[in-house]
């Protein structure tokens, strides 16, 4: 609102001063003379409006604000003003449709979805104010440094949120298990996840390559198995691999080194309390596409199981292929890796209790001697909580949907 200047400028300024010092009557016929130069004074008409509403007259307030709001309908705190005095009033119909006005002007105003989200809770349009908190949610990810009434809305609206997706959860179960029945040989991966988003149980991770992004890939957490014919076979040698592993353990070998390790000239992040540490290492067979032939051979059955792997052929960058280690109470933060064109797989050795892996939205246990694939280009992190290591042989191969043309293209453009 503009502060219009002259002889009601003047009055305003006397009467804002009057107001700050708890002299209400004398700050309302200051506010009225000045309404009396001016009758279309935006800022007085508001400034009564907000006398009125302290004075516990919603009728009088209402009427004030209505015509500050016509007289500067484009101030968004005329409307939220407005909004209050039909709130006092008890009438929520009016309440919200100034809020909508306010909005209007700007959708992303704070106090406006918070007010509308509880006028729709107070009338019992539950799903409608779930809505609106989850708007006012995404728009404040965050209650750092908000003042604590607003923190203590936010939590009761995640509250109210939760409780609406767990009634549409519950909604949609026995829709959908009867639509799973009639097509039993159907994939429902995909529309499972739909359902869990729909319901607010899952969050939607999108790929985030730190270098090259292959365009018009799946984000797919983890690959189907069947996309990996060739896993029975290197699952097959997990004895033999593991107890390779388990003799350079036993021999002290000083083949491993900190899997993270940045030059003091990098920034790095979330790698600060991993960056040179032994707490997880790599011991490498292949590494950015170099072979590295004495560790080959220091462990001739994990690398002839290598031979019989289809790993990512990309000179001067892939494959890597190494025994991971992590250490007992060590944790991987979220990350992701560099490029969708590459499948991270993992064939778990050591696995003890309390060891656990997270790819975007889904959460799984490592079974030793069993694989999997997924895209490290998704948000993805891990941790051994447990007081023994946990080792894995993770190798680089190929994206299985792409086809050997785009492998050929990658292979040139690096």
């Amino acid at each position: 609102m503009t502060v219009q200047g002259g002889r009601s400028g003047e009055l305003l300024a006397r009467a804002s001063e009057a107001r700050r010092q708890g002299r209400v009557d004398e700050a309302r016929l200051l506010l009225e003379a000045a309404v009396a130069e001016e009758p279309n004074h935006a800022v007085a008409l508001n400034s009564l409006g907000l006398v009125a509403l302290g004075e516990g007259d919603s009728g009088r307030a209402i009427g004030y604000l209505t015509r500050a709001a016509a007289a500067d309908p484009k101030a968004p705190p005329v409307w939220l003003n407005l909004a209050e005095a039909h709130r006092a009033a008890g009438d929520p119909r009016e309440e919200i449709a100034s809020l909508d006005r306010a909005l209007a002007l700007d959708p992303y105003l704070l106090p406006a979805l918070l007010k509308k989200a509880q006028a729709l809770e107070r009338i019992g349009r539950l799903p409608e104010s779930a809505g609106v908190y989850r708007a006012l949610l995404a728009a404040s990810p965050s209650d750092q440094g908000l003042p604590e009434p607003i923190r203590r809305a936010l939590a009761h609206g995640r509250e109210l949120v939760a409780v609406e997706d767990a009634l549409r959860a519950n909604a949609m179960e026995a829709p959908l298990a009867a639509v799973y029945a009639t097509y039993p040989e159907a994939d429902f991966a995909r529309a499972r996840g739909y359902a869990e988003h729909s319901a607010g149980r899952r969050k939607v991770y999108q790929q985030q390559p730190t270098a090259g992004h292959f365009p018009y890939l799946p984000a797919i957490e983890f690959f189907d198995r069947s996309c990996f014919p060739w896993f029975d076979a290197l699952e097959a040698a997990t004895g033999d691999i593991r107890r390779e592993l388990l003799g350079l353990w036993d021999e002290g070998n000083e083949g491993f080194r900190p899997y993270v390790a940045f030059d003091p000239t990098q920034p790095v992040n979330q790698w600060a309390e991993l960056n040179n540490s032994p707490r997880w290492s790599a011991w490498f067979f292949w590494k950015d596409g170099v072979r590295q032939d004495e560790n080959c051979a220091r462990c001739p059955a994990t690398a002839k199981a290598l031979e019989s792997v289809p790993l990512l052929d990309n000179p001067g960058k892939a494959p890597s292929v190494m025994f991971s280690i992590l250490e007992p109470r060590t944790r991987i933060p979220p990350h992701t890796g560099s490029s969708n064109v590459r499948t991270t797989v993992h064939l778990p050795l050591v696995v003890p209790e309390g060891c656990g892996f997270r790819v975007g939205a889904e959460t799984r246990q490592w079974v030793e001697g069993e694989a999997w694939g997924f895209d490290d280009t998704i948000e993805h992190e891990a941790w051994n909580d447990s007081d023994r290591p946990r080792a894995i042989l993770i190798l680089d191969v190929w994206n299985p949907l792409l086809t050997d043309a785009e492998r050929a293209a990658v292979r040139v453009i690096g």
